[in-house]
């Protein structure tokens, strides 16, 4: 037998001497410890090393992914396609945790804008949030501290200097300028032009576009609106503020509408061809007047209130009875009518047309006889749509009754009457604003002093309200109001001058609370 089998049969034969005995064959504990161990502790770092890898391939977005490996274009840099699509990643994903961030996600677009805008120390400024937002209809705005403007609103005043707008050039000879809806605020010296301290409160119960609002005659708190699926709203803006009535008949677009002078009516016109008078204590129409064609246009008369002036697209104004609905006299123009309004005294009515001229007619307040008088072309050159013609009584520019009229082409005119020539009318001045797709409107701006200039508002469709001075050769637009996601297309003031009320084109309404003036 060879040496190896010795060995194996010494082994064996040990072994079995061993079990004989009652011990178990067993190798060196020593070293079946160790490798144990070391298996166990192999296994423990794969497992842990996979770990790692799941949470790396979960911690990958595999949006990136699906950014950084589209297939790219032939003529396409593969370095800058990458780069873009990575920033263009990180900064949505930028967006979204600044979202997170924010603490005030009780308000609107406009405060969310404001606060991603906000100075670096604004923590410490102590600033309280308002409760009305543009999505919270008719709620009470408190007066805000010195920096609301970070939380609802931001309101440009021409107390800051902000030159270096890029402004049109004008002509100090024709007494007409140009500007951009988007100039930004100017100032001349000191002067404190029209600064508001935010929001007085807010009503978005409209489902269509506010085509038309107006205040109550010598009523600060009494408001209404007009919509394009022919509803009328009639709100109170006092505290708190509420709506009153809503007035639903019409069957189409209101166009206009007016009080009666004690504010006890409203008669309204619509592109339905009907004229509705409402009682606003009942919220009830009390008479339709039936037309042939779409009224455009309406006035009570200022001295005879059973008078009703209206306009339509037939180029016809006729005078109504309020009483009984009956037409007491009519006159045609060449073109549809489009706006108009009384002067003071009742016997002068300035209509403007879908051609850009404005008439003047002779009324009396007696009969309501009705009979032309003089036809102005200025704006005839454009053939655009008259939206605005409106009475002053006094202007500090023209040192008497002034009109203000405003087309669709951006064209703001500026006119002085001649009450003793039958209301004729000589253009002062003239501002030229961007062409509008939309009839939008503008209005007189209360008078500041007896030495300031003449101050005009109106609605943009870049969704800002802007204030205009009608005396500058330059640098026009004094202050600008951001509120509106949708062009602004009416304005109107309140008879303390304290408020203004704006609407747009998503049904929203906004009253601004304008700022105390010593």
């Amino acid at each position: 037998m060879s040496a190896t089998g010795m060995d194996s049969g010494g082994r064996i034969g040990g072994e079995e001497q061993a079990e004989k005995n009652g011990f178990a064959a067993t190798s060196d504990p020593a070293s079946e410890v160790g490798e144990g161990g070391r298996g166990r502790v192999l296994e423990e770092e794969e497992e842990g090393e996979e770990k790692k890898r799941k949470k790396e391939r979960d911690r990958v977005d595999p949006e990136l992914f699906s950014c950084l490996l589209q297939p790219l274009s032939a003529d396409g840099d593969p370095n800058y396609i990458g780069l873009r699509r990575l920033l263009l990643h990180r900064k949505a994903s930028s967006g979204i945790l600044r979202r997170k961030d924010w603490r005030c996600n009780g308000k609107g677009y406009v405060a969310y804008r404001n606060y991603i805008q906000r100075p670096r120390n604004w923590e410490t400024l102590q600033i309280s949030s308002h409760p009305s937002t543009p999505g919270n209809s008719g709620r009470w705005v408190s007066s805000p501290n010195p920096f609301s403007h970070l939380y609802e609103v931001e309101s440009w005043s021409s107390s800051r200097d902000l030159r270096g707008g890029n402004l049109g050039s004008s002509h100090r000879s024709s007494f007409s300028s140009s500007a951009s809806d988007a100039d930004r605020p100017n100032h001349r010296g000191s002067e404190f032009a029209y600064s508001f301290v935010g929001m007085h409160c807010i009503f978005d119960q409209c489902r269509a576009s506010v085509t038309v609002l107006k205040f109550g005659h010598a009523s600060s708190t009494l408001l209404a609106f007009g919509a394009a699926d022919g509803t009328l709203t009639v709100c109170s803006v006092s505290e708190p503020p509420s709506i009153i009535k809503q007035l639903s008949g019409h069957s189409n677009e209101v166009t206009d509408f007016d009080f009666s002078s004690n504010n006890h009516y409203i008669a309204s016109t619509s592109m339905d061809k009907t004229v509705r008078v409402w009682e606003i204590s009942k919220g009830t129409c009390i008479r339709v007047i039936y037309g042939v064609s779409s009224q455009l246009c309406i006035r009570f008369h200022p001295v005879n209130n059973n008078f009703l002036s209206v306009g339509n697209s037939y180029k016809e104004v006729t005078v109504l009875n309020f009483s009984t609905g009956r037409m007491i006299n009519k006159t045609s123009l060449d073109s549809e009518v489009t706006a108009m309004d009384h002067d003071h005294t009742g016997q002068l009515i300035f209509c403007g047309d879908v051609q850009g001229s404005i008439h003047t007619i002779s009324m009396n307040s007696h009969t309501g006889v009705l009979s032309r008088v003089h036809r102005d072309r200025s704006g005839c050159k454009h053939r655009s749509r008259v939206t605005t013609v409106q009475y002053r009584s006094f202007s500090l520019l023209a040192r008497g009754p002034v009109l203000l009229t405003c087309t669709q082409d951006g064209t703001l005119s500026f006119f002085s009457v001649a009450m003793e020539v039958k209301g004729y009318l000589t253009l002062r001045c003239s501002l030229k604003l961007n062409p509008r797709l939309h009839s939008i409107k503008a209005s007189f701006c209360p008078l500041l002093s007896l030495e300031k200039g003449e101050y005009i508002v109106s609605g943009s469709e870049d969704s800002n309200v802007y204030f205009y001075d009608l005396t500058r050769p330059k640098h026009t637009c004094v202050n600008k109001l951001q509120g509106h996601r949708f062009p602004v297309v009416c304005v109107a003031w309140n008879h303390g001058d304290n408020l203004l009320a704006s609407s747009d084109l998503y049904g929203t309404v906004i009253v601004w609370k304008r700022a105390k003036t010593s």
